[in-house]
């Protein structure tokens, strides 16, 4: 049976899942109470968090949690937007980690807080903690209110060490269920100023950067006229001017009008020499570069997950091992079954492209706002390229409009921060172009998968191996050691470094999600990291899982038909994780699986649990496939362990799920020997509104366990089901993403 689902309204979530005493890591990089936990405000409560609001609600979701922990009216919380100069250090928000970390270190404090103020109260009553309740901020004993929060909390140092064990506290009464309306939403929809796009300064002056032609070209010349005529900042009380620092060139101006007709201007009169050539075909490329070979994982049995401890987890060292193992050894009767799947680089295509304001103070402190992922790494990438002693860079955290993963938000940032330099203690605003955002930050890389498998005559899969090639996943700043801003590159006609990969410890990069997670007996992975590169990659939400997944959950589809069998109940009968059936089996039941459907139309189903130990999904996709694919429904299942905002959930995977059908049916970065060919919203489509499909997410409830991540999950799952519907509906599959008219006609015309 289907573990019982949520929703609307769901019962209470506080104290439900056990006390875990231990402090998060995140409290212990950050012990002090007061940078999480603010009380000088009578009747409210502020909260500090390092993990940033970039559009998936965790500014409500944490607010939500200190509301079920201090059960006080969802009125009384504010939950602060990042800042270096106050807030805790989480590192960057990505990874669908915001709630496992952020949330779990804002519960800890909570109880450490209650614990404390509630001995506080009891000391000075001569009672015991537990004699006490807490209402809406009120502590009462036998029915009358003796003191509220804020009182207490005057009488004690909130700067004390959070890490220690919460102690005994005051029962928490709760009116209802309070439940934290998204506190974002209501000004993006009205369309109040909410965005870093929409703040200004006094004072503020306007910037752009004029780009090379193609990735390594170096700034050779510059018209002279046209420099004198820009102006310089050493001029008195120059309207524009020019700054030139190796091959970065950019200008300032009072206004956007006069600065882009400035940003003209100094773009035809600058002259490149040299600059990388760009594979037409990198998918192919990629096969063909020296790689650093860094996993293979051989796990016998039930289904493993490559992380740290996994002794069958063997670092290789670099190298392109090229031996394959004879999958079929095991049994004269068992069929092997090969196959190929790949994606194309993809842009992040944010909807608004990147901006940021940078101020000097006239020495050197300068003060940066930005949408970047990662403020304190940010920070920390700044001062290296300027050699500033990190106190001196304050980054204040402003909401983008859309991007999950390693857009140019940093590097718009460092833009603004060249350029105010120059500006003499004047804001400096920086505003990329459509074409900035979509040939000059980074990609996801470009991915090819190899898979091989054997059938039994049993019809199970009694081996698997699966290949990878791709460039690596993380080129945030300060990884590699390096400041990873575009900016800095060019200032120091320097190349930029290989993107690298993210340790076992954090689900990988290229290999995330590469160990299916079924019984499939014997399981080969092999990932290979390009070392080299065409262009920047990064973070691109879900990293590796996006094609990892697709390629197993559509290979695990043909294995099917070949054995004859049902796609759902052939996955079931290699799954041991009942979660993992859990969701499987709800998102069939809510689909109508496996009723027929009309010609020309098709159905598939796909399932994976992100990085192999987050949360579960899976996916029913419906599909028409006549003069193109139109994805018309997404059934969706979710199991996320303990939710703490429900509405938070379903947008997460309603977000995910339509990005995830963009990049299927239409993303793909075309690369040529001019450099990046698609700069604009014609040669890079992206999902329209008429093709948004019907989306239904349905999420299971699991109060005791712990919370899931849910940001990425759909990625994968989605883009499989597709092509297993897609399948369906035309007879034959389509392995290389995305699924354009061009690819299907291709594949039906050879069978």
């Amino acid at each position: 049976m289907t573990a019982p689902e949520l929703s609307g309204a769901y019962g209470a979530r506080a104290r439900n899942a056990p006390d875990n005493s231990a402090a998060p890591p995140a409290v212990e990089a950050n012990p002090r109470l007061s940078t999480w936990l603010d009380l000088a405000t009578p009747g409210r409560v502020r909260v500090g968090t390092g993990k940033v609001e970039l559009g998936q609600g965790i500014l409500t979701a944490i607010g939500q949690i200190v509301v079920d922990e201090l059960g006080i009216a969802p009125s009384r919380v504010e939950v602060t937007a990042a800042d270096t100069e106050h807030g805790p250090n989480e590192g960057v928000t990505a990874g669908s980690l915001s709630i496992t970390q952020s949330g779990a270190a804002v519960r800890h404090v909570c109880r450490v807080l209650l614990g404390l103020l509630s001995t506080r109260v009891a000391e000075d009553e001569g009672c015991a903690p537990e004699d006490l309740r807490l209402a809406d901020g009120c502590f009462v004993r036998d029915g009358d209110e003796i003191t509220d929060l804020w009182s207490a909390a005057s009488r004690v140092d909130l700067a004390v060490d959070a890490t220690a064990a919460p102690l005994p506290a005051a029962r928490v009464v709760r009116a209802g269920d309070a439940e934290l309306r998204r506190v974002d939403l209501t000004d993006k929809l009205l369309g109040r100023r909410r965005f870093i796009h929409d703040l200004a300064m006094d004072g503020m002056l306007h910037g752009r950067v004029v780009r090379p032609p193609r990735p390594g070209a170096r700034l050779d010349a510059v018209d002279s006229r046209v420099l004198s005529d820009l102006g310089s900042p050493d001029d008195p009380n120059p309207s524009r001017f020019v700054v030139r620092e190796g091959s970065f060139l950019g200008v300032v101006a009072d206004d956007e009008h006069a600065v882009e007709q400035a940003q003209h201007e100094l773009a035809t009169a600058a002259v490149w020499a040299g600059g990388t050539e760009l594979p037409s075909d990198p998918v192919g490329w990629l096969r063909e570069q020296p790689a650093e070979t860094t996993i293979v994982v051989r796990s016998e049995g039930a289904p493993g997950r490559i992380g740290a401890g996994d002794p069958h987890a063997e670092p290789i060292g670099t190298g392109d091992p090229r031996a394959k193992t004879d999958l079929a050894q095991s049994s004269p009767q068992a069929a092997t079954h090969r196959a190929a799947y790949s994606r194309p680089p993809l842009a992040h295509a944010s909807i608004a492209p990147s901006c940021a304001i940078a101020r000097w103070d006239g020495s050197d402190r300068v003060e940066v706002w930005t949408h970047s992922q990662g403020i304190y790494p940010l920070r920390a990438a700044i001062a290296q390229s300027l050699d500033l002693d990190p106190s001196r860079v304050v980054v204040r955290h402003a909401e983008g409009a859309g991007c999950y993963g390693h857009n140019g938000a940093d590097d718009a940032a460092y833009d603004a921060v060249l350029l105010a330099r120059a500006a003499v203690g004047r804001p400096v605003r920086v505003q990329w172009s459509r074409a900035d955002e979509l040939t000059w930050a980074p990609f996801g890389s470009a991915m090819a998968v190899d898979l091989s498998a054997t059938l039994g005559p049993d019809s199970r899969v009694t081996g698997w191996r699966h290949e990878l090639w791709s460039n690596g996943f993380i080129a945030r700043p300060g990884y590699a050691g390096q400041p990873g801003l575009l900016a800095d590159t060019h200032r120091r006609d320097a190349e930029p470094v290989p993107a690298v990969d993210p340790p076992a410890e954090r689900g990988h990069g290229s290999a995330r999600n590469a160990v299916p997670g079924y019984d499939l007996g014997r399981i080969d992975v092999v990932a290979h990291r390009a070392l080299t590169m065409p262009v920047r990659t990064s973070s691109l939400r879900s990293l590796g899982a996006h094609l990892n997944v697709f390629a197993i959950e559509s290979f695990l589809d043909e294995l099917a038909t070949a054995a004859g069998a049902d796609p759902l109940e052939f996955r079931l009968t290699h799954l041991t994780d009942e979660r993992a059936a859990d969701v499987l089996r709800l998102a069939a039941e809510r689909s109508d699986w496996p009723e027929p459907r009309p010609d020309d139309t098709g159905r598939g189903i796909a399932y994976a649990r992100y990085k192999n130990r987050g949360g579960y999904c899976a996916v029913v996709a419906e599909v028409e496939a006549v003069d193109r694919l139109a994805v018309r429904r997404l059934t969706v299942a979710v199991d996320v362990g303990r939710v703490v905002s429900l509405d938070g959930v379903r947008n997460q995977l309603e977000g995910g799920a339509i990005q995830a059908t963009s990049w299927t049916v239409k993303e793909q970065v075309r690369l040529g020997s001019d450099g990046v060919e698609n700069g604009d919203w014609e040669s890079y489509p992206i999902l329209r509104f008429a093709d948004v499909p019907r989306v239904e997410v349905h999420v299971i409830d699991r109060p005791d366990a712990p919370s899931l991540g849910a940001g990425e999950a759909a990625q994968g799952p989605v883009a499989a089901a597709i092509g297993n519907a897609l399948a369906d509906a035309i007879g034959v599959r389509v392995r290389d993403l995305p699924l354009t008219p061009d690819r299907i006609a291709a594949a039906i015309e050879n069978g």
